[in-house]
């Protein structure tokens, strides 16, 4: 969707504080337009669930992507306890000796399963919390890129005068793209065959897999000790994709052909970033000094690419895994046998939940394991960096610019002697008016 630009001087270069009221934060409502001086809804809060949003969570349980992901797991289950227990209620009921032998013999103690769940338990958590630490190293590696991308869009908006104003171009939408590059390295996206894209605007570019090696004990003894990248090379594939959207439209033609050719794509931004540094040449305001802070800065995105890749490639031990699936699975399978007799029909009903809880768990563990793929919101970081890097140039230009504060001209009396409203005036202008008993 496109943006409309607006302007906070007039023709003559004055202030206008007329249309400051823009600037005012999201979730602060505006006073003269409504008369209410309250706060709106933080759209933060809709992702955070308290207690008093359980009516909401049970009434909207059919769309959860975790029940739909463990559905089959669930029904299996709960089928599975509803034949025991209708299996058992025939055979009690049954005048056969046999059959009533049989059905008081097929129940098994309570006990057992009491005392297994605590050792499933431990299983279950511990692959949770493992899972949950490689989800917040993955935000925290995006953080830095995001950190990173600002402070090199600084340092460049600093020295713009020694790089000049094409290099910094180029610079920042390469560095824009880069996010997008990493996200596309470690969740491709092509187009698909069906998408609605014009012939010319397609564009081939090859894909390989960054999971090619195998690096769990269990790889090892399927080439007989020993890697051999020669006989394990996989031969990439290619990917169609849209040289209109994002990151490939901030890249010239001729830096999109080379971009496109490449394997790593984000190191390919990192070694033009780097390249086009190394070409600045010295000055009195620009040294060796800015140069190498610069490329500390490229090798920290570098760096980022790493631990990314070590993510993604590197799954939970394969053993540890199976164990805990099988152990869970044995343990729910068997779980009607020691209810069947205190719950009758009732235990299908009782079994379903218990494994709707348990696979939940377990599949929670699985989701954010890699969280690059389905847990983070990699596009809304990626566009945060390109905004940040590329974007609102007429406000990033104001913060480098140390002239005097433009003349005030507005159609309310909030200038003072010298034509420069006070820090007070420019408050109970821009935010709402609250009372003191509000506060």
């Amino acid at each position: 969707s496109s943006t409309t630009s607006i302007s906070y001087l007039d023709e003559k270069g004055i202030l206008n504080v007329d249309n400051l009221t823009s600037l005012r934060p999201k979730g602060v409502s505006n006073t003269h337009e409504n008369g209410h001086g309250h706060m709106d809804q933080d759209l933060s809060s809709l992702n955070r669930h308290s207690a008093k949003d359980w009516l909401h969570n049970i009434v909207t349980i059919r769309n959860s992507t975790v029940l739909r992901e463990i559905r089959s797991p669930v029904l299996t289950i709960t089928a599975w306890s509803g034949f025991v227990a209708i299996a058992h209620k025939l055979m009690i009921s049954s005048t056969s000796n046999l059959c009533r032998t049989v059905a008081a013999n097929m129940c098994v103690p309570a006990q057992v399963h009491s005392f297994l769940v605590s050792s499933l338990g431990l299983l279950l958590v511990f692959r949770t919390n493992s899972a949950y630490q490689r989800f917040v190293e993955g935000r925290k590696i995006w953080e830095q890129i995001l950190s990173q991308a600002r402070n090199f869009s600084r340092m460049l908006d600093l020295y713009e005068n020694d790089i000049g104003i094409e290099r910094v171009s180029r610079l920042k939408k390469t560095l824009a793209s880069f996010p997008y590059l990493l996200r596309h390295h470690v969740r491709p996206k092509c187009l698909d065959c069906n998408d609605d894209v014009p012939r010319q605007f397609r564009m081939k570019m090859p894909l390989l897999p960054i999971d090619i090696v195998e690096t769990r004990q269990e790889g090892d003894e399927v080439h007989g000790g020993a890697y051999d990248p020669d006989t394990s090379r996989v031969e990439p594939h290619f990917c169609w994709v849209d040289r209109r959207a994002l990151p490939w439209s901030l890249l010239s033609d001729r830096a999109l052909n080379q971009c496109a050719r490449a394997i790593n794509r984000p190191l390919w931004s990192c070694d033009r970033i780097s390249r086009e540094i190394v070409s600045i040449p010295y000055s009195n305001t620009f040294t060796s000094r800015e140069r190498l802070s610069m490329l500390s800065q490229v090798d920290k995105l570098s760096n980022a690419i790493g631990q990314c890749e070590r993510i993604h490639q590197t799954a939970v031990p394969l053993n540890y895994a199976r164990h805990a699936l099988r152990s869970l699975t044995i343990w729910l399978f068997t779980l009607p046998f020691a209810l069947v007799k205190d719950c009758g029909l009732l235990a299908a009903p009782a079994c379903g939940i218990t494994a709707w809880l348990m696979f939940g768990v377990y599949q929670i563990g699985h989701s954010i394991e890699d969280p690059f793929q389905k847990t983070l919101r990699l596009s809304i970081l990626c566009n945060a960096i390109r905004r940040d890097v590329l974007g609102e140039t007429e406000y990033k230009s104001s913060a480098f610019s140390l002239s005097e504060i433009p003349t005030v001209k507005s159609s309310s009396s909030l200038t003072t002697m010298e034509g420069v409203p006070s820090a007070q005036q420019l408050v109970n202008e821009l935010l709402p008016q609250h009372s003191h008993n509000n506060c």
